[in-house]
Formats: C-alpha cells, sequence, structure tokens
C-alpha cells in the first residue's frame, strides 16, 4: 500500500499512484510521468519511485 503522504514533505502522494502505474505500463518513462503528474519535488519522486507492492504477495498466505 502506498502511503497516503509523503514522509518528508507531507504532500498527498497517494492520489496519482494509480495513473502513475497506468503511464509506466504503457512505456512512459517514469521523468516524464512524474512531471506530467505534477510530482516535482524530489521527495515526493522518491516516495513513488521507490514503492514496492508486495500486498499482492501477502494476501496469498492470509
Amino acid at each position: 500500500m502506498i502511503p497516503v503522504r509523503c514522509f518528508t514533505c507531507g504532500k498527498v502522494v497517494s492520489s496519482v499512484y494509480e495513473e502513475y502505474v497506468r503511464r509506466i505500463q504503457s512505456g512512459q518513462h517514469p521523468r516524464d510521468a512524474l512531471d506530467e503528474l505534477g510530482i516535482t519535488r524530489y521527495c515526493c519522486r522518491r516516495m513513488l519511485l521507490s514503492h514496492v507492492r508486495l500486498v499482492e504477495e501477502f494476501s496469498k498466505y492470509r
């Protein structure tokens, strides 16, 4: 699960995560996707770039 807010600055980043994933899967470069979505601070970019989706992995063992 993506955190709702950036840990450093507090900006809401969860609202753009699904659109970010769609753009990356369609072949857009992550830098361009983040720029177009308005994520300009490097701390917020870190939140999206370094996120790993583990929910699907853990839900199998529930």
